[in-house]
C-alpha cells in the first residue's frame, strides 16, 4: 500500500503544495510584521505624565512593555518595565527611557501638554509658557501663549517656504549659470588662439558673470533679511520637571495638543505625516523627515537598469540559442553565464568602480569635460554607473530566462514559417520572439526584483547618504545621470546600522522597508500585467 502510494506521486504533490503554502505564509508574515511596525509610526499617541517613587516626573509616549529578566532564577511573580519616548534629546541626551512598572506611582494625561515636532533635535514634549519677540515677552500663560504661537508659527512657516524657494530655485539657477559661465570662460582661455577674439569673448563672459554675481548678492541680502525676520520669534517651554528651554518658532515643523485631539483630528494628522514621509526629503541624519529622494532614486535606477539589461540579455540569448553553432565553446559560455549569477554582488561593485567609473567615466572626462577638471563629471560614482553595474549583475537572469522561453517555442512553428518562404530573421521577428515574450518578461521581473534590493554594489558606484539634488531637474539636459543618488536599500542600512539614535530610527527602518517592498511589488505587477496581456494575445494568435 505504501509502495503503491509512493509510486503514484501523490505524497510528492502534497509535499510540494505544503512547501508552497509554507513559503506564502512566511512571506505574508514578513509583510505583516513590517507593516504592523511601520504603519503605527505616524499615529499621534497621547502623552502620559508619570509620577516616580523618587519624586521625579516623566512625560512621554508608551512604546513598549517587557518582562524584567529574573537574575536569580527564582519563582517570584514576573515584573515588567515600560519604555517611554520622552523626547527632549537636547535636555536629556536620549529620546527613550525604560522605567520599572513598580517604580511608577500614578499617571495622568494633562490637557495642556504640547507635542512639538522640530527640524532639529527631534520632538519636544512639554508645556508652553511664554511667547517672545526680539527677546521681549508678548504673552505668558498657556491660554494666551498657545493662540499667539499658532499665529506666529503660520507666519514663520510662510517665510520658511519663501526662503526654501529662493534657495532652491532662484539661487540654484544663479549657481547653475555661474558654473556654466565659468566652464565657458575656461574653455575660451584654452581653445581660443586668436588674442583679439579671445579678449572679446573673455570680457563678455566676465561681464555676464559679474551680472549674475550681483543678482546673487541681491538674493543673499533678501535671504538674510528673511532669516532675521524669522529669528525674532521664540517660545519658552518647560518639561514635566520644570526645566525650561527656549525654542525658535521657525525651527518647529508643527505643534499640537495630543491629549485633546479627537479621532478625526488624529487621523487627519496621520495622513498628513504619511504624505510628508513620502514626499519630503530626510533630515536629522535620515531619522526624520521623508524618503522621496530615495524612492525616486530607486525607481529611476531600476528603470535605467531594465532598459539596459533587457535588450542586452535578449540579444545574447538569441545569439546563443538561434545563431551560435552548438559546441564546446557555446557550452562553456553557458556555464560561464550560469556561474556569473553566483558571483557576490560586491565583486560586481568593484568591477563597476574600476571599469565604468575610473575607466569609461575617466575617459569621458578627459575627452569631453576637460574644462571641468580636476572636478570629475563622469569619473566619479553616479546613477548611470550604478545602473550599468546592476545590469551586469542581473543579465545572467535575463539570458537564462530568455533561452528557456526560446526553447519552449515549438519546432513546428519555425519550420512552418521557413516552409512558407520566410527568412530566419523574419521567423524570429514574427514568430519566435513574440511567442517567447512572456518568458522574456519573466526574466525581466526577476532581474528587477533582484536589482531593486541590491545594496553592496551601489555603495561604491554612486549611492550616498543624502543627495543634494535629484538626477532630474529643469536645467538642460534635464537628465543628469552622472549625479549621485539615494536608494531605499542603502537608506535602510544607513538608518538601521549607522544612526546615532538607534531606538528613534527603528520606525523609519520599518517604514522604508515597507516602501521598498511596495515599490518592488508595483514594478513586478506592471511587468506581470504586461506578460499576461502578451500571453492572451499569443493564445488567440495575435502578435
Amino acid at each position: 500500500m505504501l509502495k503503491r502510494l509512493l509510486y503514484s506521486g501523490d505524497p510528492f504533490i502534497w509535499l510540494t503544495g505544503g512547501a508552497l503554502a509554507f513559503s506564502l505564509l512566511m512571506i505574508a508574515a514578513l509583510i505583516w510584521i513590517v507593516a504592523a511596525n511601520a504603519l503605527g509610526f505616524f499615529w499621534p499617541d497621547q502623552l502620559r505624565a508619570v509620577d516616580l517613587q523618587d519624586g521625579q516626573k516623566l512625560l512621554g509616549v508608551v512604546r513598549a512593555t517587557e518582562a524584567i529578566p529574573q537574575q536569580d532564577g527564582s519563582d517570584a511573580p514576573a515584573q515588567y518595565r515600560t519604555q517611554f519616548q520622552v523626547a527632549n534629546r537636547d535636555l536629556y541626551g536620549s529620546d527613550f527611557r525604560w522605567v520599572d512598572d513598580h517604580f511608577m506611582t500614578a499617571h495622568v494625561f494633562p490637557e495642556e501638554v504640547v507635542y512639538l515636532e522640530r527640524y532639529e533635535w527631534g520632538p519636544f514634549f512639554g508645556f508652553l509658557t511664554t511667547v517672545r519677540q526680539d527677546g521681549l515677552v508678548l504673552t505668558e500663560g498657556f491660554a494666551q501663549a498657545w493662540p499667539k504661537f499658532q499665529e506666529l508659527h503660520t507666519r514663520t512657516q510662510a517665510t520658511l517656504d519663501k526662503i526654501h524657494s529662493i534657495e532652491k530655485k532662484d539661487i540654484g539657477r544663479i549657481n547653475y549659470e555661474l558654473e556654466r559661465l565659468r566652464i565657458a570662460l575656461k574653455s575660451t582661455q584654452r581653445k581660443e588662439t586668436h588674442p583679439v577674439r579671445a579678449a572679446k569673448k573673455i570680457t563678455a563672459l566676465e561681464l555676464e558673470i559679474a551680472s549674475w554675481q550681483q543678482t546673487y548678492e541681491t538674493m543673499a541680502q533678501e535671504l538674510t533679511a528673511l532669516y532675521k525676520e524669522n529669528a525674532r520669534y521664540h517660545i519658552v517651554v518647560q518639561d514635566i520637571n520644570g526645566k525650561q528651554k527656549e525654542l525658535a518658532i521657525a525651527g518647529i515643523v508643527r505643534a499640537f495638543l495630543p491629549n485633546t485631539m479627537s479621532g478625526l483630528e488624529r487621523f487627519s494628522l496621520y495622513v498628513t505625516r504619511f504624505w510628508e514621509f513620502f514626499w519630503e526629503a530626510p533630515r536629522e541624519a535620515n531619522t526624520e523627515g521623508g524618503i522621496f529622494p530615495a524612492i525616486f532614486g530607486t525607481v529611476l535606477m531600476v528603470i535605467i537598469m531594465s532598459i539596459v539589461v533587457v535588450p542586452f540579455g535578449v540579444v545574447a540569448a538569441l545569439y546563443l540559442h538561434e545563431y551560435a553553432k552548438q559546441g564546446p565553446l557555446v557550452r562553456a559560455v553557458r556555464i560561464a553565464v550560469n556561474n556569473l549569477a553566483g558571483v557576490p554582488a560586491i565583486v560586481f561593485g568593484i568591477f563597476g568602480l574600476g571599469f565604468f567609473v575610473y575607466g569609461v567615466g575617466g575617459t569621458l572626462d578627459q575627452l569631453f569635460y576637460q574644462d571641468v577638471l580636476p572636478t570629475p563629471t563622469y569619473g566619479t560614482g553616479g546613477i548611470l554607473w550604478a545602473s550599468l553595474t546592476l545590469a551586469l549583475l542581473t543579465v545572467p537572469v535575463v539570458i537564462v530566462a530568455t533561452e528557456e522561453a526560446l526553447s519552449s517555442i515549438p519546432r513546428e512553428w519555425r519550420e512552418g514559417s521557413l516552409a512558407l518562404g520566410a527568412t530566419k530573421w523574419e521567423t524570429l521577428q514574427k514568430i519566435v520572439i513574440p511567442g517567447a515574450l512572456p518568458g522574456i518578461l519573466t526574466g525581466t521581473i526577476l532581474a528587477m526584483a533582484r536589482g531593486a534590493g541590491e545594496v553592496a554594489p551601489l555603495m561604491i558606484t554612486g549611492v550616498v547618504k543624502l543627495a543634494p539634488t535629484l538626477p532630474i531637474d529643469g536645467h538642460f539636459p534635464f537628465f543628469h545621470l552622472e549625479r549621485k543618488f539615494m536608494h531605499l536599500g542603502f537608506h535602510i542600512y544607513d538608518v538601521g546600522f549607522q544612526s546615532p539614535n538607534v531606538e528613534a530610527a527603528k520606525p523609519m527602518v520599518f517604514m522604508t522597508t515597507l516602501f521598498l517592498i511596495v515599490i518592488v511589488i508595483a514594478l513586478n505587477l506592471v511587468a506581470i500585467s504586461l506578460r499576461n496581456r502578451l500571453r492572451s494575445r499569443l493564445r488567440f494568435g495575435v502578435f
